[in-house]
């Protein structure tokens, strides 16, 4: 049965593959069908369309040519095989973007951003180190009022307060008023530990909604780089920004 069943099928798959002929001819072979013969024919013309250009390539080929690619290329078991550039990135940020979305991290340097909206709202910022510092010009006719120039007498001030970027009272002032609010030596120096602990704070959320921008941006530069576009690579990948490409202008339709 199983053999009947084989020979069947052999018979069709013979009638599919070849022309119907003459019993008196069967002993020469198949006759395929002319179907057959083109993809076989077109089949054979484009392999030795390929072989012909390769030939040529290969003619005309400069031995003094040089292309960047070369530098990136290594021949392994007599197969040229491309290096793959490492990833300018820090663990940290390897972690990030492999276990979290773009839209989280946005979400979270957002959430970072308000939270330093909200503590620079609550210090002044006069004494913040990482604050430029201002300068304060003072102009002068002749050289002799320069060389006697004192900043204290010129601000009416103390010289003890001269330093000081806020609460700078003159002399006058400090004659007429009186202290007022902390003059505690120890809780002066309570409530400048926990300014400079704020500042350190501030510090730290800026330094961090930094990186969570940089980690987002370079996760989105990962998605756009799935586009078929094309593209070229402008600026490498580093640790504290991604990299830049040129995609290929398009005609929106």
């Amino acid at each position: 049965m199983a053999a009947a069943f084989r020979k069947a099928a052999k018979s069709r798959q013979r009638e599919h593959r070849e022309r119907s002929q003459p019993g008196f001819r069967k002993h020469l072979g198949l006759l395929e069908k002319k179907k057959d013969y083109k993809l076989r024919a077109d089949d054979y013309r484009k392999k030795q369309e390929y072989l012909r250009a390769l030939r040529k390539k290969a003619l005309e080929k400069n031995p003094d040519e040089f292309y960047y690619k070369m530098t990136r290329v290594k021949l392994q078991d007599g197969v040229h095989v491309i290096k793959e550039t490492k990833e300018e990135v820090t663990p940290e940020q390897l972690k990030l973007m492999r276990t979290q979305d773009v839209k989280y991290i946005e979400m979270k340097r957002l959430a970072e951003a308000k939270k330093i909206e909200r503590l620079k709202s609550e210090l002044h910022l006069l004494d913040f180190q990482g604050k430029q510092q201002n300068k304060h010009v003072f102009f002068f006719d002749t050289k002799k009022e320069v060389e006697q120039f004192d900043i204290a007498t010129h601000l009416r001030t103390a010289p003890e307060l001269v330093d000081r970027v806020f609460n700078r009272p003159t002399i006058d002032t400090l004659q007429k008023e009186k202290v007022k609010g902390v003059n505690h030596q120890t809780r002066l120096k309570r409530i400048a530990k926990e300014r400079q602990k704020q500042y350190d704070c501030l510090a730290q959320r800026i330094e961090r909604e930094k990186k969570l921008f940089i980690v987002a941006q370079k996760i989105q530069t990962r998605k756009d780089l799935m586009d078929k576009t094309r593209k070229v690579k402008v600026k490498k990948e580093t640790v504290n920004s991604p990299a830049i490409y040129k995609f290929e202008s398009r005609r929106k339709r």
